[in-house]
Order: structure tokens, then sequence, then C-alpha cells
């Protein structure tokens, strides 16, 4: 079979190998869609640290067809169709620092590949209404912004929620604002950008390069209030706690918070973000127990996950390049 791996010092890289057999617990996946997320451009780019130190099978984030079953198996049977946590050992309950070696994509072979492995635990099946181009994109994003602003920020009708970029976990946080009734406010540089947001549903736009005071902007629109939930992943960490009312939620999206450089850590000012009042809440991703519940609500609502660009499996370098220049909107999805 045919799998996409990133070895040190080559990048990524197509390679035949033997197709693989599951084990005890385990289940074989025949690949349809995977998605790409922010953190994979910087694997891509030796950027990223931790996980595997060898060659690895990158993409946290797929949907397929099982093709094969493992000794032990009950939880799912030949044909369903699936889509599977991004960190395979969390079901329920809070993260916990130990479950990163469980890591689809970074510690464990992801899902580039024709036919992927993985544990039972952590497979969701599919809800008819969902596609598997549709499911790829909820592991990471979705689930990040549905911890975000339903998990823990709680957003209801007549909330305000604040989403800073126009990348996969915005565009989640938008769709699951609008659908708690509350009010969709999202950033961007770009005035194109914006209105093709506003065409999503969003409420306001705030235009940040002609705005860099947009957290005073987004006080302006809740009527200097400021918003309830703000969607951190820019690493603009207080100014987002400025533009959020006292006692609202500032959800802090890891990977840009970590890996932003000198830009991230001088806007992590402590002074700034106590005297801002808000609740600054760190989000890793989410458990089986929250996709499950998100995929029920997208199929239950008939919401489709924003997905700007779909590339074929053997083309995955153009969809890492689309990734890079970070013109999209949304989701970026490669199908089989």
């Amino acid at each position: 079979m045919k799998r996409w791996q990133i070895e040190p010092g080559k990048g990524l890289t197509q390679v035949e190998v033997d197709t693989p057999e599951p084990g005890h617990g385990q289940v074989r996946v025949r690949m349809k869609a995977a998605s790409l997320n922010y953190r994979d451009h910087l694997q891509v780019s030796g950027f990223y640290p931790g996980g595997s130190s060898g060659s690895i099978v990158p993409l946290s984030d797929g949907a397929g067809e099982v093709s094969a079953l493992g000794p032990g198996v009950d939880r799912v049977e030949l044909g369903d169709r699936v889509t599977a946590t991004t960190i395979g050992g969390w079901i329920d309950g809070e993260y916990d620092p130990s479950m990163r070696d469980q890591s689809f994509g970074f510690s464990l072979d992801g899902w580039l590949q024709e036919e992927v492995l993985l544990p039972e635990t952590a497979l969701v099946k599919l809800p008819a209404a969902i596609s598997y181009e549709a499911a790829a994109t909820f592991p990471c994003a979705g689930v990040t912004a549905w911890n975000a602003v339903v998990e823990t920020g709680g957003a209801g009708p007549g909330d305000s929620v604040l989403a800073l970029g126009t990348g996969g976990v915005s565009m989640f946080a938008l769709q699951l604002a609008k659908l708690a009734g509350a009010r969709a406010i999202v950033t961007s540089s770009s005035d194109a950008k914006l209105e093709r947001v506003k065409s999503l549903g969003a409420d306001d736009g705030i235009n940040y390069a002609q705005r860099p005071d947009w957290h005073e902007v987004a006080r302006e629109l809740t009527g200097g209030r400021g918003v309830d939930v703000v969607v951190e992943n820019a690493g603009l960490l207080d100014l987002s706690c400025r533009a959020a009312r006292s006692g609202g939620t500032v959800a802090l999206i890891g990977v840009l918070a970590q890996f932003g450089g000198d830009e991230a850590a001088q806007h992590c000012r402590v002074r700034d973000v106590f005297l801002a009042g808000a609740r600054v809440i760190p989000i890793m991703m989410g458990n089986r127990r929250m996709l499950e519940r998100m995929l029920r609500a997208y199929a239950q609502h008939g919401i489709e996950p924003v997905i700007d660009s779909t590339f074929e499996v053997d083309d995955a370098e153009s969809a890492y390049a689309a990734l890079g220049a970070a013109g999209h909107v949304g989701k970026l999805v490669v199908r089989a």
C-alpha cells in the first residue's frame, strides 16, 4: 500500500509498504479522507517539538471504512464508517499529559496512508448525514472549538464569541456560536476573508491590519461590556483578555500560544491578564465523548464544516503548500 511519511531531514515522501494486520484491540481502517491542521505545517517544517524521532505517517484527523478487525474487537464491524479521536486513549474526562504519547500523526502513525491501524477505543461511528470529507475535519480543529465554545465557554443565547483568524478552529467556533444562539465576531487581516465569513454567518468582522486595536473594537461591538468567549488561537493573550468581559472566558488554544515565538511571548504579560479579570483556560483539543456529541449536533442540525479546498491523496504536497501559504478559510482536506 502507499503511504506518506515525514522523515528527519527529508520532509514529506511517499513510499510503498506492506498492508498492516491489526493486533489485539486494533482496527484497520481504509482512509477515505483526512484533514490538515496548523501543527502539521509546523511538523513538516521541523518546528513542532516532541513526537516521534524517526519517520512518522502524518495527519491526526481522518475518516474511513473499517477493513479488518483484530482479536477482541467488539465496538465496530467490517464496513462501518468511522473517524477517531486525535489522542487515542482520551475517552472522557480531563486531558492528562501522559496521553501525548497516543497522538496520531505525531507520536503514532496517522491518517496519510491507504490503510491505518487504530485502537478500537479511539473510534467513533459516523452518522449517516456526515460525509467522510466532513468527518475528517472534526477530531482536532472541530473538537477543539467545541471544547472552547460549548464545553468550557458555555456560550448560549445572547452571548458573544470572538474567534481570531479564519482557520479551521475559528470557522468551527463561528458555527458553534451561531448554533448556540450567540453573536459571532471574527478577525482577519483580509477584507475578502471577512466578507466570506459574514456569508457563513458571522455577525461582525474586524480587520486587525486596519484596526490594531481590534480588542477595543470587539468591546465596542458588545456595548463596552466585552465578549463572553474569546477563542484565542493567535498568540495574543493580553489583547484577547482585554477584549473579554470581566468574568468571561479566554479559551487558550495551544499551538500558536506555545510556538508563536517572541511575538506570542510579548503578548503574555501577566499584569494585563490579571487586570482584565477574564478566566484563561487552556484547551487541549477534546476527548471521544466530545467528538461524539459534536458529530450528533452537526448531523441533527444539518451543519456542514467549512472546507476551503480538497486535494487528492497523491497530491498531498500541494495540500501542505496551501496550508503553509495560509490563504484558506476553514479546512484543507485530502481524499482517497
